[in-house]
């Protein structure tokens, strides 16, 4: 089993920078992807960022350059900075793991991007 636990959610202002982290216990030596969804309000969920194990880092479209995604050597934490934050950026974020063809999630994290 794996337990996922997101933190870092906030009120912030336009174009300021804000960093989620998630805490991630159980087997994680077996998890292959780690990721970052966020669901918009009104929206369907939607890819943020990806770590693929070994291979490959990728990101939504809309990113465009501004977020970050890193891990943990262990696999115990990743970690999303975001820069430059737009109202558009308002979500639930929510940490996202794959360990043996099943999917975990956490609870998710509010980010309001408001003046």
């Amino acid at each position: 089993q794996i337990q996922l636990a997101e933190s870092g959610g906030d009120l912030v202002q336009p174009g300021r920078s804000l960093t989620l982290s998630c805490a991630v216990s159980g087997a994680v030596a077996s998890i292959s992807a780690m990721r970052w969804y966020r669901q918009c309000p009104g929206k369907t969920r939607e890819l943020v960022a990806e770590i693929v194990i070994g291979t490959s880092t990728d990101y939504g479209d809309f990113v465009k350059g501004r977020f970050t995604i890193f891990r943990d050597i262990d696999k115990k934490s990743t970690t999303l900075r975001m820069s430059n934050l737009q109202p558009e950026d308002t979500a639930v974020y929510y940490c996202n793991v794959d360990r043996r063809g099943r999917a975990y999630w956490g609870q998710g994290t509010q980010v309001t991007v408001s003046s």
